[in-house]
């Protein structure tokens, strides 16, 4: 049995890959690691998004709480950071979201929180899910009676998050018009009331979530509509969220997006310049653009890399105790203010490194050259992909083209830790020549492993 753990949480095709039934062990399991020593009624925060299956994995992953003995409160719909906020300042002993991220409606996930407000270690994980696989639970020592959980309304928490979010920079966005994507997603309430209570005047789009249309054609993975509704509408700055907002992407007042390399670059050095950024290092993975690089070392940078995943951020941030990092694709971590990637607060962020900059986002995003880069999925079953990144005739191609780039370009092949892909990513001046090899690479990957 593969591990049920993946890079963020457990995730699949929700009652299938993601059925009721593990969702109820992992509640089961998942509350007697993190919250049973804490006492006889462990208290366990859970949120959701807006997908259609959060409702029956809530109710199962509840069910499963209760059972432990813990209690449960319910935050309803909620962003990812805001579980994650939550549960470090309310006095939670765990925290639990029910969200895909920017995958689409059919996929959901379970990721818990520490009462730190962390996201858990390899080691923690590891524990529930040999809990799971034992599946040893003594009848006779079952909860029954008085000491079963119990489960409580806490949608007062939205608002708490937003109250905090408000404060966090102090910002006074009066004068300045945004258009907002929120994947009709967690962020459908909360992004445009933080924005509008600020003082900005706001246009919105995909703030209706119906429970089938998170992440379709919109949010951060889909930025046209935003692109075009930024421009058409003078905005001076448009944000998109993804499924959870726990990323953002943003938009120039020319409709023309600006990806999460050249935010952090943006936002690292206003921190820096505020002497606000811990060893004047910004964190970043390897999936960052070569351009990144090139602009780290003009503004004096230091640039901390790890593999993929914002896990793996703000693990390399803790242990060398620095205080800013993130991906390309959004997802950043401002560890002075939070404990896991929140869109909304980066957002307010890059509004602030603008205007101690002086300067529109259309003026600073010049701080960076961006090297073109492909990414072509080659799609395996998730069986295969510890084979394929194993197999000396794949790898022996790889470094083949990686060889012919030189200097100027680089190759990164690295298997998807959510979904049925292997993700073959190529940088270089040429982006002909790039997407071909990428092709290249990824349609020799699904010939030797795809579904026959």
């Amino acid at each position: 049995m593969s591990r049920l753990f993946g890079t963020d949480g457990v995730r699949g095709v929700a009652n299938t890959e993601l059925s009721p039934l593990l969702a109820f062990n992992l509640g089961y399991c998942g509350a007697k690691v993190l919250a049973e020593p804490a006492g006889p009624r462990p208290r366990i925060l859970v949120g959701h998004d807006s997908r259609i299956s959060a409702g029956m994995l809530q109710a199962a992953l509840v069910a499963g709480i209760t059972s432990s003995g813990a209690d449960v409160y319910l935050a309803d719909v909620i962003p990812t950071p805001g579980v994650a906020y939550l549960t470090r300042t309310q006095g939670f002993d765990a925290g639990v979201m029910i969200s895909a991220s920017h995958n689409s409606f059919e996929f959901n996930g379970i990721k818990f929180f520490n009462k730190q407000g962390f996201k858990l270690a390899d080691i923690v994980e590891d524990e529930i899910e040999r809990m799971i696989k034992a599946d040893s639970r003594d009848p006779r020592q079952e909860k029954i009676g008085e000491d079963l959980g119990r489960v409580f309304d806490y949608s007062k928490g939205q608002n708490i998050y937003l109250q905090y979010l408000k404060d966090s920079l102090g910002l006074d966005l009066k004068g300045t018009k945004i258009a907002i994507d929120c994947a009709n997603g967690a962020a459908s309430y909360l992004a445009p009331s933080l924005f509008r209570e600020l003082g900005a005047e706001i246009v919105v789009i995909a703030n209706q979530p119906n429970g089938l249309n998170i992440n379709d054609g919109c949010g951060s993975t889909h930025l046209d509509k935003l692109c075009q509704i930024t421009r058409e509408e003078k905005c001076d700055i448009g944000f998109a969220f993804d499924g959870d907002a726990d990323r953002m992407l943003a938009v120039d007042a020319q409709g023309r997006p600006v990806d999460g390399d050249k935010i952090m670059v943006i936002i690292a050095s206003q921190l820096k310049a505020s002497q606000r950024l811990p060893q004047d290092t910004l964190v970043v993975t390897v999936m960052s653009n070569l351009g990144l690089h090139r602009a780290a070392e003009k503004l004096d940078l230091k640039i901390a890399c790890t593999k993929v995943g914002d896990r793996y951020v703000l693990e390399e941030m803790q242990t060398k105790g620095y205080g800013f990092g993130g991906e390309q694709s959004g997802h950043m971590i401002l560890l002075e203010l939070a404990t896991t990637g929140d869109g909304l607060l980066s957002a307010l962020a890059l509004l602030q490194a603008l205007e101690f900059h002086g300067e529109d986002l259309e003026e600073m995003e010049s701080i960076m050259h961006v090297y073109p880069q492909v990414l072509v999925p080659a799609f395996i079953p998730n069986e295969n992909k510890t084979k394929a990144m194993a197999d000396p005739e794949i790898m022996a191609l790889i470094e083949e083209v990686d060889r012919s780039m030189g200097d100027e370009g680089r190759v990164l092949v690295r298997p998807s830790g959510t979904e049925p892909q292997i993700r073959v990513m190529i940088e270089g001046d040429d982006h002909d020549v790039i997407d071909a090899e990428a092709k290249r690479i990824a349609a020799y990957i699904v010939e030797k492993y795809g579904d026959k």
